[in-house]
């Protein structure tokens, strides 16, 4: 999302001593309903576009006014909407509009502005004519509509496959798992700017700088209910509480399936999760309540404030497997909160042990622009694919792939390239082994017996092993 102040909609800033800002609309689209109800969406409340404390009064000479409550200070992005990003506010052609900015807190009192057309109403042709910036072939929809029986709905997921994927039958590669996914690789589905993930990737592949290559899955967020799904504690004035159920998707429906579809290595040692915003929060929050599953958490302009007193009790009783990796990056003035809490997440999570990167760029913003360009250097530490030369004493974790066959009840077992024998323990969560076997290459382990319940599978080989989760139903 781009940032900067829109003087052609008129700008201005008056009553210096005011405490609170007042967004005062002068005019509007003449299309406009007088029954419509007006919304502010903005980095202040992580741009819901139809939050009702952030509603415009209409008066009768036809402006609208909103009051900001005294807590929003600071240097904000925001957009006026009619409820939703299909009607957010344009210019006069019907193009999307950059962001608007205003700093509150410091004495400004209104913000004086106009609203010059609506998305829907503006004639311009809409999203459906869109040519989609996502990278062909790597870039697909595995489904419109897969099933998230957690929360029982459903969501779109997309997935990206490097570039060698199709011309190397036999590798198996790395995954990162994104949310937010209508902003990670396609403009005509962000609603103000992607991430351009497949494109950095791909080029990363092509220089020489990534030959693992990394397999990302994203997840569409739930419109109305992304905040709700996006932490797994309340905020009371903005929602949250099914972020559990959210995660538990992620980890027991989305990887299992597609640990099934694709080539992946399965353990924890290559799997990573990140966002940005709530992202960040329910990435940082995912990593810590499965820590057998994700050892990689780009945390990219974390909305910690949504629930700071929770995530902090959280954080003292659960602590990052060793080799976690978690890199932190915000803009200084993204927010006053931004960076102390990021911060002071960081220095507690460094005091338990994990592998942390911190960077706050000054000119960073709660802009999908901002986290575009960060990606590229977090990936590439994340996965390390960033030049360090890795000094492991046992070779490194194993490259191995292990995933569920839940018909036939058989853990299938992928042992990299140089191995013909492994050996795969099944641990309960007090750590006793339920199942011990030793296993060829290509050949399944049979868990019939293996009673329902969450498990730590650690495959091992020669002097190398890896960790992952497996839940069976």
């Amino acid at each position: 999302m781009k940032l900067f102040v829109l003087l052609a909609a008129g700008l201005l800033f008056a009553g210096r001593s005011a405490a609170q800002t007042i967004i005062r609309l002068t005019q509007v689209p003449s299309a406009t309903s007088a029954s419509a109800t007006l919304y502010l969406a903005g980095s202040f409340n992580n741009w819901q576009p139809a939050s009702p404390t952030h509603a415009f009064t209409r008066n009768p000479d036809g402006t609208y006014l909103l009051t900001l409550p005294a807590s929003v200070t600071g240097s904000h992005a925001f957009k006026v909407t009619r409820g939703s990003w299909e009607t957010v506010e344009t210019d006069t052609a019907g193009n999307d509009v950059p962001n608007r900015e205003f700093r509150a807190g410091t004495g400004v009192g209104t913000v004086t502005l106009a609203v010059l057309n609506w998305k829907d109403l503006s004639g311009a042709p809409m999203a459906g004519a869109c040519q989609s910036t996502a990278r062909q072939p790597n870039v697909q929809v595995i489904s419109t509509e897969f099933q998230m029986p957690q929360l029982g709905r459903s969501r779109r997921v997309w997935v990206y496959l490097p570039n060698d994927y199709p011309m190397a039958p036999a590798k198996r590669y790395p995954v990162l798992y994104m949310h937010d996914g209508q902003n990670v690789f396609d403009a005509c589905t962000s609603f103000s700017g992607e991430w351009g993930v497949d494109e950095a990737l791909s080029q990363l592949q092509q220089q020489g700088l990534d030959a693992a290559g990394c397999i990302v899955v994203a997840v569409d967020h739930g419109g109305p209910e992304r905040l709700n799904e996006l932490s797994p504690w309340k905020n009371p004035e903005y929602g949250g509480g099914l972020g559990d159920q959210y995660v538990d998707f992620l980890v027991q429906t989305l990887k299992p399936y597609i640990d099934l579809h694709y080539r992946t290595l399965t353990g924890r040692e290559f799997t990573g999760i990140a966002g940005s915003s709530m992202g960040g929060l329910i990435s940082t929050y995912a990593a810590l309540k499965y820590p057998q599953v994700y050892s990689k958490v780009g945390v990219f302009s974390p909305a910690f404030w949504f629930a700071k007193d929770s995530l902090f009790q959280y954080l003292q009783r659960h602590r990052p497997q060793p080799g976690t990796r978690l890199y932190f990056v915000s803009g200084t003035t993204e927010s006053e909160t931004m960076v102390p809490l990021m911060k002071a997440v960081h220095d507690t999570l460094a005091r338990a042990g994990a592998s942390l990167r911190y960077a706050t760029p000054a000119d960073g913003k709660h802009s999908e622009w901002f986290w575009k360009r960060e990606f590229p250097v977090a990936y590439q530490w994340l996965y390390e694919q960033d030049g360090t030369i890795y000094d492991y004493k046992d070779g490194g974790p194993l490259k191995y792939s292990a995933h569920l066959n839940p018909e036939q009840n058989r853990l299938e077992v992928y042992l990299p390239q140089g191995y013909d024998r492994g050996r795969v323990e099944v641990l309960s969560p007090q750590k006793q082994i339920m199942l011990a076997k030793k296993v060829k290459n290509r050949r399944a382990v049979d868990v019939r017996r293996l009673p329902p319940g969450s498990y730590e599978v650690v495959v091992s080989a020669g002097k190398q092993q890896g960790r992952q989760y497996l839940r069976k139903q």
